[in-house]
């Protein structure tokens, strides 16, 4: 399926490792631009030098998201870089999961105001485009009670909230905005290799939660971004999409 994404700009933050690496990788894939960030400075090299050389062009920006004048600067020098901006992806997170006042202070200023300050900036350049989609990535656990709830379960149900409102409030533009909740994801260097190693009962109690008996892959869970992204989810706004394998038991209504 052509998605229809060749010629077009998308933003991504949190691009040099799993989820947000995928996601880039995916756009690129389909022939989109890609403008991403990371805090860590020799991981945003070492991602636009592996993924460069191919007809979409990648540009890679040292920044911390809870810094919201680097997240406009950020945005703007894009906008000039590649002419426009189609779709911004609100990814990075604080992984702030223990219940101590710092981890709601680092959930609510990289999770949640990073995804807000994002949307207000690129907002003017969306606002442009002919095919403009926000896509931001929620949790199963922003969705429903488990071992995360606190700091980050509270914050990505926010962002849940944060994000139909978008939807409702920009349809009138043109503009969508959808969630991407995805389940437990597992790859090297992520939070559940740490599990399994620090903490291996808990993995094990969550692989033995899935029915599918596995965890995710990143490219399992950028492939629904990239869709929902996409012009060829014209229709489809203030959805939240859930790729976790049946790991959830909840009703959307």
């Amino acid at each position: 399926m052509d998605l229809r994404l060749t010629g077009r700009t998308a933003l991504v933050t949190g691009g040099t490792r799993g989820i947000g690496r995928a996601i880039v990788e995916g756009f690129l894939a389909e022939g989109a631009n890609v403008g991403f960030c990371a805090r860590t400075r020799e991981a945003v090299e070492a991602t636009e030098a592996e993924l460069s050389g191919g007809d979409a062009r990648i540009v890679g920006t040292t920044l911390d998201v809870a810094d919201g004048e680097a997240i406009a600067d950020w945005v703007a020098d894009c906008a000039e870089r590649f002419g426009a901006i189609d779709i911004v992806v609100s990814n990075v997170s604080a992984l702030a999961i223990p219940d101590t006042d710092d981890n709601w202070q680092a959930s609510i200023d990289v999770d949640l105001m990073g995804t807000v300050r994002l949307v207000k900036a690129a907002m003017p350049h969306l606002e442009a485009s002919d095919a403009a989609s926000i896509v931001t990535i929620s949790s199963v656990s922003g969705r429903e009670v488990d071992f995360a709830s606190g700091p980050y379960g509270t914050v990505k149900t926010a962002i849940l909230g944060y994000t139909q409102g978008l939807a409702f409030q920009l349809a009138a533009k043109g503009i969508r905005a959808n969630s991407v909740s995805p389940g437990n994801t597992y790859f090297t260097g992520g939070v559940w290799e740490s599990i399994e190693a620090g903490d291996p009962e808990l993995f094990g109690t969550a692989m033995g939660l899935n029915p599918t008996g596995r965890m995710g892959t990143p490219a399992e869970m950028a492939a629904g971004v990239i869709f929902l992204a996409s012009p060829v989810s014209s229709f489809t706004t203030g959805a939240n999409l859930l790729i976790d394998g049946a790991l959830t038991r909840g009703i959307q209504l």
